[in-house]
C-alpha cells in the first residue's frame, strides 16, 4: 500500500497539456518508491547443506564412498569425448546428489527474541517498582 504523502515530493500544475479546453492542466511530480524483493522457492534458492556432520568420522567416510562411487558411475557414462559442460555438470549433480543423501540441508535455527535472563530481569524490576509504589502510598497515608 503506498503512502501518497510520503511518495510525492513537491508538485506543479503546468497548462500546456491543453486539450481543447481550459481545465486540463499537466501535473508534474518526483516519486519515490520502494520496490520489495521477490523471493522465489526451488531450485534457485541458495542450498546450504549441513556440513558440520561431516565432523563425525563415520559421515565423513559415508559421504567419501558415496561421492566416490558417484564419480566412478559418471566416468563409466562419460567414455565418449565429453564437453566440459558435460563433466561440470555431472560433477556438480554427483555432489549435490551426495550431500543431500548424507547431511541434508541445514535449517536455520531461530533466535530466541528475548531471554530468560531479560524476563528475569523485568519481573525483578516490577517488583521493585511495586514495592516503591507501596512505600510511597504509605508514607500519603
Amino acid at each position: 500500500m503506498l503512502h501518497w504523502s510520503q511518495c510525492t515530493t513537491p508538485w506543479r500544475t503546468k497548462r500546456g497539456a491543453d486539450i481543447a479546453s481550459g481545465h486540463h492542466q499537466l501535473v508534474v511530480a518526483d516519486m519515490k518508491l520502494k520496490l520489495k524483493k521477490h523471493w522465489t522457492t526451488g531450485q534457485t534458492a541458495l542450498q546450504r547443506f549441513d556440513t558440520a556432520i561431516l565432523r563425525h568420522t563415520s559421515k565423513l567416510n559415508a559421504f567419501k564412498i558415496t561421492v566416490n562411487n558417484r564419480f566412478q558411475a559418471l566416468r563409466n557414462l562419460l567414455k565418449e569425448v565429453p564437453t566440459m559442460e558435460d563433466i561440470w555438470e555431472g560433477n556438480k549433480e554427483a555432489l549435490i546428489s551426495t550431500c543431500q543423501e548424507v547431511s541434508g540441508h541445514k535449517k536455520h535455527h531461530h533466535k530466541e527474541w528475548i531471554f530468560i535472563e531479560t524476563l528475569h530481569k523485568i519481573e525483578k524490576t516490577k517488583s521493585i517498582r511495586a514495592d516503591k509504589q507501596k512505600d510511597v502510598e504509605e508514607l500519603r497515608y
